[in-house]
């Protein structure tokens, strides 16, 4: 199973961004997905996370009600929606496949695939 994250760059506070993870050599039907970041100096950080049909999803405090995650199973693509973009959002975002279709927990241990990340970099 490989995924791709796309859809990160440059924007500045209050602005949006669409993040996208394809995956591929599996069916991303089943796997719940998340997202998670991590910041310079920091350690990776739980973002948000969705079930295997999209109807339970799960968001760090810090993103709830700024970010939206959603999936297409058709399209085998997971997406994550951020506005309202704030400085400290500022990191690099991976997208990881859990080993359980229900899992939408934040411990990494239990995402089995992980995307290779896209940089977001919000400026003041």
């Amino acid at each position: 199973v490989q995924l791709q994250a796309s859809g990160g760059g440059s924007v500045q506070a209050g602005g949006s961004l669409r993040l996208s993870c394809v995956v591929s050599g599996g069916t991303l039907s089943s796997y719940a997905m998340g997202w998670f970041r991590q910041a310079p100096g920091k350690d990776r950080e739980f973002v948000a996370a969705i079930s295997w049909s999209g109807t339970n999803t799960n968001y760090a405090d810090s993103v709830k009600v700024r970010f939206a995650i959603s999936r297409d199973n058709a399209k085998n693509t997971v997406y994550l929606q951020m506005n309202s973009l704030k400085t400290e959002d500022t990191a690099v975002y991976y997208c990881a496949a859990g080993g359980h279709p229900y899992y939408i927990g934040s411990s990494e241990a239990n995402y089995a695939y992980w995307g290779q990340g896209t940089q977001v970099t919000v400026s003041s």
